[in-house]
């Protein structure tokens, strides 16, 4: 129980003020007159003004609280490495140990690391400061940070009204040796170089007579290793190629050093996108028609495409009668097109094109091995394609996937997506593209076509027909290139909106990508994507099937995931994984890599126990920063703006909180006793004057 006295003024403390002048005046002009009766007028005052402060006398009855005492375990995963998990745990235990249960209420916050997804690194701070405001200022004795550190958050040290201590783990001798990517940009031009820069430090006590330098090796896509030898403390320029568009995974890793306290950072991670530069596409018109002008206009409108264009408007065997002199035609370059600078072109396009004596067939055999060795062809047949001056009959027959026959069919019909169009990224819900839903037999809501050739497929997949079933679009690789063959000359009946139209446009552009092996449109390929440690497996083929993928983790650990079939041609699977780095999946025909968490974890940026950032706080608190390996210091109890800390302890200070369980409160001034008392004063003050 404490008592004490409060006063609960009747009147304004501004009114209070005004009376008691009042009575001072009135008082300094009795003594001025010489008034005997004075001394009892002034108690007589002060009495009064004594009840017009109403005092009483307050008793509470107070139960204490045990002061509270927060301890921060740093448990991230830089606190995993050599022997700091049992530091950690043999200080906890200390802590708590001497820290009577009887007076103190021990409070203890773990941090783990940041959520799936994030690299935010060691969080302490913000674990502190979400503890002191969960606690009333006036029961917090102290706080204890057990960690190495290497906090991400030092800016949300909190304002603790008691000692902070930090208990360091780690060894003073610890050293560590890292790699770190200092610039690697997110994307890159395919088969143009572009440097990325590395560097390796060694931080910490570092041992003599270790070497400066080490090997280094560098992966793309998990491949080959390259091996460069990288002195310690240089930044480092490693120029690269990509020689494919898409995600390109590329690996660095240096090899361990004796001692060093964990390999963790010795690994870095990059995924760059590749991508084109420009598409270089040569489109050869073998004569004016209706749908010239919409190749023309479709291919101009992707500003990322250089077209070169050729109408052949004067054959060389026509007799006109039209002096040469009189001609304003460009002649055809047919040896800088089709010798010199083939290999410069992405795509050719041949449409509606015969021979009339302008291609050698020299000039068609460099086109056949421009195909084998990489390059794209797509050829748009016109009639022209079944008759003796077909493209069929020339070098170029030996990389085309159908021959025609004489036939040509002449009425209106619906291109149709095959069963293996369905399964092909090029056609594959092409339909949707169509001016109207499909019908209910399945038939694209599209235009009608009214001129086909009819082809004697021979390699390739027929991804589109025609009436009867006839193959109209086939896909096939030569070698390591490509070609496309359209066995009709009407798809600008589209363009133009004839019954509606239907995607030229878009099957134009996935034709050009999937010749230019975009990854995206791969008709055989198993791609994976992660978000966090999630990772979404996706393999396309052509044939049906169960699939299942071999998943290698960074540990070297295999499992087996199967595939169950999504949509037509495509494979689904989720797969959760525990571990960050690079995963390796694979199955019987192809294979993917792909990197998990960031290149470089902020954990292990910085893997030496270090008190520079801590220490502030221990410093603005009156605390101290203690090294476990030193010995776990004993707790005492200092006073409020003591020195905290000694040789071989460290102190908190009793806050004497409590809780008030009853307040009674007794009047000390009654109205009627210091009323009369008052009167009594003042009646023997004017009776003795009056003597």
């Amino acid at each position: 129980m404490v008592s004490d006295v409060v006063l609960d003024p009747l009147l304004p403390l501004g009114w209070l003020l005004l009376i008691g002048s009042g009575f001072a005046l009135l008082l300094g002009f009795a003594i001025w007159r010489g008034l005997s009766g004075w001394a009892m007028r002034g108690v007589a005052a002060a009495v009064l003004l004594g009840a017009l402060l109403n005092p009483s006398l307050r008793q509470e009855d107070r139960d204490p609280l045990k002061d509270v005492v927060i301890i921060v375990a740093d448990e991230t995963a830089s606190q995993s490495i050599a022997g700091r998990p049992t530091q950690v745990e043999a200080a906890v235990a200390q802590l708590k140990a001497e820290l009577p249960v009887d007076d103190f209420d021990v409070r203890i916050v773990s941090v783990g690391d940041a959520p799936e997804g994030s690299d935010a690194g060691s969080l302490v701070m913000g674990a502190l400061a979400s503890a002191v405001s969960e606690t009333a200022q006036a029961r917090i004795a102290g706080a204890m940070i057990v960690t190495d550190g290497q906090v991400h958050d030092p800016a949300l040290a909190p304002d603790v009204p008691a000692p902070v201590h930090i208990l360091l783990t780690g060894e003073p001798d610890d050293w560590d040796r890292r790699l770190l990517v200092t610039n690697a940009p997110a994307f890159a031009i395919i088969g143009e170089p572009v440097t990325l820069r590395l560097r390796v430090e060694d931080q910490g006590a570092v041992p003599a007579g270790i070497d400066a330098a080490a090997n280094l090796k560098i992966t793309v896509d998990g491949g080959s290793p390259q091996v460069f030898r990288i002195e310690t403390g240089k930044d480092f320029d490693v120029p690269l190629t990509l020689q494919h568009g898409g995600q390109n995974v590329i690996q660095f890793e240096i090899d361990p050093a004796a001692g060093e306290l964990t390999e963790r950072n010795n690994k870095a991670v990059v995924a760059m996108n590749g991508v084109r530069d420009r598409l270089r596409v040569l489109l050869v018109s073998g004569e004016p028609h209706a749908g010239e002008r919409t190749w023309r206009n479709l291919l101009k409108s992707d500003s990322a495409v250089d077209l070169v264009h050729f109408t052949i408007l004067r054959p060389p065997g026509k007799q006109d009668g039209v002096p040469v002199t009189e001609l304003s035609l460009i002649a055809f370059p047919t040896r800088e097109l089709f010798l010199d600078k083939i290999d410069e072109f992405d795509l050719i396009i041949f449409d509606r094109y015969r021979r009339r004596g302008l291609l050698p067939s020299a000039y068609l055999a460099n086109v056949s091995r421009y195909v084998r060795e990489g390059g794209a062809v797509l050829v748009a047949a016109g009639p022209a394609f079944g008759g003796v001056e077909s493209l069929a009959r020339t070098p170029l027959e030996s990389v085309l996937p159908a021959t025609p026959t004489a036939r040509l069919l002449e009425e209106g019909f619906v291109p149709l997506i095959s069963e293996l169009g369905s399964r092909h990224p090029v056609t594959e819900g092409l339909a949707a593209f169509g001016p109207r839903k499909p019908s209910e037999d399945g038939t694209p809501g599209w235009g009608r076509w009214f001129r086909m050739l009819e082809l004697e497929q021979r390699s390739g997949y027929a991804v589109m027909t025609g009436p009867d079933d006839m193959p109209l679009l086939i896909l096939d690789r030569v070698g390591s290139g490509r070609i496309a063959l359209l066995g009709s000359d009407q798809a600008w009946l589209w363009t133009r909106g004839y019954e509606g139209g239907g995607p030229q446009l878009e099957l134009l552009r996935r034709l050009a990508h999937w010749m230019m092996r975009e990854p995206e449109l791969e008709e055989e390929a198993l791609r994976a994507s992660a978000r966090g440690h999630s990772m979404t497996i996706t393999r396309r083929s052509m044939t049906q099937g169960d699939r299942s993928v071999q998943i290698e983790g960074p540990d070297g650990r295999v499992e087996t995931l199967d595939l169950p079939e999504l949509s037509p041609g495509k494979y689904v699977a989720k797969y959760q994984a525990d571990l960050d780095g690079l995963y390796r999946i694979s199955d019987a025909e192809t294979e993917t890599v792909i990197a998990l968490g960031p290149a470089a974890p902020k954990e292990f940026e910085a893997a030496i126990s270090t008190a520079d950032i801590v220490a502030p706080l221990a410093l603005r608190t009156k605390g101290t920063v203690w090294r476990i390996s030193d010995g776990l210091p004993k707790i005492r109890t200092v006073r409020e703006g003591r020195v905290a800390d000694g040789r071989d302890w460290i102190g908190v200070t009793p806050r004497g909180a409590y809780v008030t369980r009853d307040i009674r409160l007794v009047s000390l001034s009654p109205a009627l006793i210091l009323l009369l008392l008052s009167a009594l004063l003042m009646v023997w003050a004017w009776r003795r004057e009056g003597r």
